[in-house]
């Protein structure tokens, strides 16, 4: 008896350290998953962060546009005052400026100087004018956008430039032409530049701003440089300290398509302090331009909004009349189970095959306009449609079978309990469903590629039959174009887009919150 009970009591002791051992291990296991799937959490919000900072970053630069303060002659030999409407605004922009470099007399000197402003520059000036016709013939002061390569360049986005005032006397040889300028010791002290070769476009340039001009440095031989004049001095008196400076372009010239010569005029309007910034109003307000100073997204943002009013003007109530006859009404048999079937279907189909669709029968075979809102809404309205069916009808099952039995038991027909009482009670969440559903379409391109939007519209659409695009394919546009100014364009349209993005997002959870019922 007495060995019976030891042998019992050690069993139990046993199960009892296996118990604790098990439990101990589902203790570890239980945590191990919290630690991962936090660990998941924080790596997801990690790469959304970095991306999302990414294109901020590169965001930036869109939203400010740099400027020249100038004086501008609107003089006869550019504007007719008889037709104001013919003048060569353009022209008499760059004869202003022109005259502020009236030592820059060549050809490759003068072209350079007029690529620095866009090249609708004079249209402000020309509103003006047609505005007041008693403005021909004065001279106004007008701030013109420079041109992309410019505005870059002034922004630190094209080229790496360190400056700074330049340290003891500088003594040129000349004002034009190939010349060398002396040196104080320890002149370069700042400036890491080699004595060598610095003429070469793969490697950087070293450039020289004194007495109104620039030199280009070729060679940097102890404290002498000698170099080719890119701005005719305006004397060849000594400078002294700090009147001229060191101009360090760290990125070499094949790597940028902005021109010493360019930069040279560039950083002398700057030290005239003319060149001015400001909030680039022109992104928001103008259409889609070749010159990527102009380039805006109103047009898009317009042909979007076209396009989105269509979409949600066909799906919301052919998607919401299906979902409550499938629900409520419809006969349970072999044909409501194969349409169910085929709408789950229809919304795991890629969207390209609905743009396939829209260009088989919406455009060969109806004839509707190439590359307009309408069209594009109808393709929408067969991407999105599944997708609210389904979401309405998941609405509609939730609301509990007693709201309905309750209304018919006090004398109301199923068509007034389904849509007096079952509606109402599931509509946040056909709402949100709707909007999820919006949001999906406002980011699609693939469909609307097929039908013709991906085609070059500047002018802002005024009617959904209007040729338009949105602003996805605007986003897709503009990241296939080579010029350095639409890379920053793009990333500001997709912030734009992630906005609208968050927003219908946003709207859709607040409704779910504020509606919800709780069964």
């Amino acid at each position: 008896m007495t060995d019976l009970m030891a042998s019992t009591g050690t069993a139990r002791v046993r199960d009892l350290a296996n118990a604790q051992k098990r439990r101990a291990q589902r203790h570890r296991a239980n945590t191990r998953f919290r630690f991962y799937g936090l660990a998941a959490i924080v790596l997801a919000v990690a790469f959304l962060a970095i991306i999302l900072a990414d294109i901020t970053i590169k965001a930036v630069p869109a939203f400010t546009q740099s400027t020249l303060q100038i004086d501008v002659p609107l003089a006869a030999e550019f504007i007719d005052p008889a037709d104001a409407k013919a003048g060569d605004y353009d022209g008499a922009v760059r004869a202003a400026l022109r005259n502020q470099f009236p030592n820059s007399t060549t050809k490759a000197e003068r072209k350079a100087i007029g690529s620095l402003v866009s090249g609708s520059a004079g249209d402000p000036l020309k509103a003006l004018a047609l505005s007041d016709p008693q403005r021909i013939g004065q001279t106004i002061a007008a701030n013109v956008l420079l041109s992309s390569d410019a505005d870059l360049y002034a922004k630190g986005i094209t080229a790496s430039v360190a400056t700074g005032a330049g340290l003891g006397v500088a003594k040129p040889s000349g004002t034009s032409g190939p010349i060398a300028i002396e040196f104080a010791p320890g002149a370069f002290a700042n400036t890491p530049q080699a004595p060598r070769d610095l003429f070469d476009s793969a490697t950087p340039a070293l450039l020289i701003a004194i007495n109104g001009g620039v030199v280009r440095v070729n060679a940097l031989k102890g404290d002498v440089a000698q170099g080719e004049t890119l701005v005719p001095l305006t004397s060849a008196a000594p400078a002294s300290s700090g009147t001229w400076r060191p101009i360090d372009v760290r990125t070499p010239g094949s790597q940028r398509k902005i021109t010493d010569l360019q930069i040279a005029f560039v950083e002398l309007l700057k030290d005239k302090g003319v060149i001015g910034s400001k909030f680039n109003t022109a992104f928001f307000a103008r259409g889609d331009s070749r010159e990527p100073e102009l380039a805006g997204i109103l047009g898009s943002l317009t042909g979007t909004a076209f396009t989105m009013l269509i979409t949600l003007g066909l799906c919301l109530p052919i998607g919401l009349g299906a979902a409550i006859y499938l629900e409520e009404f419809a006969p349970r048999n072999k044909l409501t189970h194969l349409i169910e079937v085929n709408i789950n279907n229809l919304a795991a189909v890629p969207s390209i095959v609905f743009g396939l669709l829209g260009l088989a029968v919406f455009l060969n075979v109806f004839g509707m306009p190439r590359s307009s809102p309408f069209v594009g809404g109808l393709v929408l309205a067969l991407l999105v449609l599944p997708t609210i069916i389904i979401a309405s009808r998941a609405a509609l099952k939730s609301v509990p079978p007693s709201i309905r039995e309750a209304a018919i038991g006090i004398g109301a027909t199923h068509q007034q309990a389904v849509f007096h009482h079952v509606l109402p009670m599931a509509m946040p969440g056909i709402l949100t469903g709707t909007i999820i559903g919006m949001a999906h379409a406002l980011g699609e391109t693939a469909p609307l590629l097929m039908i013709g939007m991906i085609a070059f519209i500047a002018d802002v659409p005024k009617s959904p039959l209007d040729a338009a695009t949105v602003l996805p394919v605007q986003i897709f546009l503009w990241s296939d174009l080579p010029e350095a100014g639409f890379q920053s364009k793009t990333a500001a349209a997709i912030l734009v887009l992630i906005f609208f993005l968050i927003a219908m997002n946003g709207l859709a959870i607040w409704l779910r919150t504020k509606f919800e019922r709780r069964w």
